[in-house]
């Protein structure tokens, strides 16, 4: 997986896309909990659940369904009555879809449930050049903490910062229209 530290910066990248202004700073944090709620299936080590189970690492969690109905959930339990639900459940779809694109471009692992329910199969991106991330902290230090930590800075956060920034120029530049 990649890290827990680098999976919100796709919520971060999507932000000025999105809001603040339209949505609320406190749907970016919910967009940053959605990128990284999909982890929580990494529980199942603990209770016996085998990993190649749908219930299992890097099962339904990563899945495009989960995100969707993830979204869904948020936006229908926590923001009913927002003013623009449509472009919240797409910022919180994207975020929490961002965790299982991201995973699949690690070198590690036995690949993401994208497509279930329609498949259990597990998919990688064809290019996978993220190194992959212990699951915990505890194995997170040293050299290879620093190659993991390169190698998203370089295909996660470089990328995230260059979607931040296209979205803050074109939110400026309308704005100076507007």
């Amino acid at each position: 997986m990649a890290s827990v530290l680098s999976h919100p910066a796709a919520a971060l990248g999507l932000g000025p896309w999105f809001g603040p202004a339209a949505l609320g700073r406190r749907v970016v944090v919910v967009g940053v909990v959605c990128s990284i709620l999909p982890d929580i299936d990494a529980i199942g080590f603990w209770l016996g659940v085998p990993y190649g189970s749908p219930l299992g690492h890097r099962g339904l969690t990563h899945s495009i369904v989960f995100s969707a109905a993830l979204a869904a959930l948020v936006v229908g339990a926590g923001f009913r009555l927002h003013p623009a639900r449509g472009a919240l459940f797409g910022f919180l779809f994207l975020s929490g879809a961002s965790h299982g694109f991201f995973d699949a471009m690690t070198d590690g692992g036995r690949g993401i449930a994208l497509f279930w329910p329609l498949t259990d199969r597990r998919f990688f991106l064809p290019w996978r050049p993220i190194r992959v991330s212990p699951i915990g902290v505890t194995g997170l230090s040293g050299a290879r903490a620093v190659a993991i930590f390169q190698t998203e800075l370089l295909w996660v956060w470089l990328p995230c910062l260059i979607l931040w920034s296209c979205g803050r120029l074109v939110k400026d530049s309308a704005r100076g229209r507007g």
